[in-house]
């Protein structure tokens, strides 16, 4: 097609609103006559580079708008064979970002509502058209388009990343899925979580963690075809959308190069930052299903991974599916399990080798009699407590109820004491010491008879966390342990910096000593390392004599076992105290 107006510089009339430099128009209007006038009208509107293309056919007018593009349309809604809605519906499709100036011969309400709606920027009448009212209303449109598609891309973009959000990642989704169902194709979806990344927050501060997803988003972009998709699916989520593959191995090469990339040091303002991810893939057997299903497929694999020791990838299965329905069942109920009072408290007793009376305190563990599980120990369901923030409240909970039972109990042994675990999601809870506080005041229970015992692997991996709520915790009077100790590998100079009172070994450690084995060497250094920090050292599992006699000889402070006692409910404590 030629141009009908060649680019050129034309004079500035006064009353012209400006165009665009370098416009390209392309004019739809089946009438010679009125596109000659058009054309003359633009003419002599102040504008520099301008390119007016003129077609009669709608069907021309797509294959421009296909081929060559345009920065506006100006389309007579008169074409013949078509209603003004379909036109303007045929031009978007072909090109939904160029806007679309409506042209009538005489002025219609309704006519230009419905033109409007469907998606026209203005709607001009040709009697009543002048030079630089039609110049304005081309300005005004592409001006008006820019903004709207400058606005939709913000709706659409993470703004830090520049990566495609929630939002289109599950578009794209929706329309490959679609896609996948008529060509009989492959999706699969990754779904990658950045490890520890609150830790970098916490150490190097926000602006630090910023940049650092920065990097790492540009690094994830890089590594994929043109027709992928990654997306900031939240924080330091990230999601992935792979079309067209040839197998499952494809997708798994992929994955082993992302997260090998990821691996690699970033550099940030505070030095070099080393971190890993964890990957779970989904892909997709039956494209029915919904892009939801398929993120929460991906998901779930995810954490599979990070169970299974971070920084490496797992592939939802039927395995993947029933742990996934089964944990989607175990949240729902659990929400529920604290009205319905199916939380129970059992308490395990521990004993001193001080030479005073050998009972000395009580740990609270938490139970749960499920419906129709029936009883479910700690490792069943405080994982799932833990990722869905409700550890808070269940922590809570036992902390009163076995607050409450110690005041019961020091009326038959004013020298007894309780200890109660945190959780990590207590630990990042700024109320924690208040809420302690506030219990303790509640009981009226001396402060020091309670014991908090903190993992080791929580302190370990979240060290200024941990130190800040331990300090806060310290301030209340209350003692502080470290359970599980030997399971997480702290340092000498960390342990030296917490306001701990005490250490608990762990079981694994104690299963092997009295026989020879290695263990005992390992449980003679911890007590010797305790004892030079003044800190109290005692043994958990013990379950034989054997087990009982090292320990008095290694200089053990205390122990706690089956061999010394089970746990039990709190009426059996208190017929064992009454006894």
């Amino acid at each position: 097609m030629k141009p009908l107006i060649e680019a050129r510089e034309l004079e500035e009339i006064e009353d012209a609103a400006r165009m665009p430099d370098a416009a390209r128009i392309l004019l739809v209007e089946d009438d010679p006559r009125a596109a000659l006038l058009i054309g003359e009208m633009l003419r002599v509107t102040s504008l520099r580079g301008l390119v007016l293309v003129h077609t009669e056919l709608l069907k021309d007018a797509t294959q421009e708008l296909i081929e060559r593009g345009s920065q506006c349309v100006l389309l007579d809604l008169s074409l013949p064979g078509v209603d003004e809605v379909g036109s303007i519906d045929q031009i978007r499709n072909a090109a939904p970002e160029v806007p679309v100036v409506v042209l009538t011969e005489c002025a219609d309400e309704v006519q230009a509502l419905r033109a409007i709606r469907a998606g026209a920027q203005d709607y001009l009448t040709k009697s009543e058209l002048f030079p630089a009212r039609l110049a304005q209303s081309v300005r005004c449109a592409i001006e008006r388009k820019r903004n709207e598609t400058r606005l939709a891309r913000l709706a659409l973009h993470d703004p830090l990343t520049g990566l495609p959000n929630r939002a289109l990642f599950l578009d794209r989704l929706t329309v490959a899925l679609d896609r996948a169902r008529r060509t009989n194709t492959k999706v699969a979806v990754l779904f990658l979580d950045v490890d520890d990344f609150k830790q970098i927050n916490d150490k190097l501060g926000h602006s630090a963690g910023d940049r650092l997803l920065k990097e790492l988003a540009g690094r994830l972009r890089s590594m994929l075809r043109p027709m992928d998709t990654v997306a900031r699916f939240g924080g330091d989520e990230f999601t992935f959308l792979f079309e067209e593959l040839s197998s499952e191995r494809e997708v798994l090469l992929i994955t082993e190069r992302i997260v090998h990339a990821a691996s690699v040091p970033i550099r940030v303002p505070e030095g070099e930052k080393t971190v890993t991810v964890s990957v779970g893939i989904t892909t997709v057997d039956d494209p029915c299903i919904g892009a939801e299903a398929v993120i929460r497929e991906a998901d779930v694999a995810m954490y599979s991974a990070k169970e299974l020791g971070r920084a490496r990838y797992e592939l939802f299965d039927n395995a993947s599916r029933h742990h996934a329905d089964e944990r989607v069942e175990l949240e729902s109920a659990l929400r529920l399990a604290i009205e319905r009072s199916e939380l129970t408290i059992d308490y395990q007793p521990r004993i001193a080798f001080n030479g005073g009376p050998p009972l000395v305190g009580f740990e609270a563990l938490i139970r749960w009699v499920h419906p129709q599980r029936g009883l479910m120990s700690p490792r069943e369901f405080i994982p799932v407590a833990e990722d869905t923030g409700q550890s808070v409240a269940i922590g809570r909970y036992v902390l009163e109820h076995a607050l409450a039972q110690l005041a019961r109990w020091r009326r038959f042994r004013p020298d007894l004491t309780v200890s109660v675990n945190l959780s990590l999601r207590q630990l990042e809870d700024g109320r924690l010491a208040s809420m302690v506080a506030a219990a303790i005041r509640a009981s009226e229970v001396d402060a020091k008879a309670l014991c908090l015992e903190v993992s080791e692997c929580d302190v370990t991996r979240h060290p200024e966390i941990a130190l800040h709520a331990l300090e806060g915790l310290k301030s209340a009077g209350v003692r502080i342990a470290i359970d599980d100790y030997g399971t997480g590998s702290s340092s000498l100079s960390s342990l030296g910096r917490l306001p701990v009172d005490a250490l608990k070994i762990h079981e694994s450690f104690i299963a092997g000593i009295g026989n020879g084995s290695p263990d005992t060497s390992i449980v003679a250094a911890v007590v010797e390392l305790g004892h030079a920090l003044g800190l109290q050292v005692v043994a958990e599992g013990v379950e034989t004599d054997r087990q009982l006699a090292q320990l008095r000889e290694l200089g053990c402070d205390g122990a706690q076992g089956f061999l010394l006692g089970r746990p039990v409910p709190a009426c059996d404590v208190e017929a064992l105290l009454m006894r």
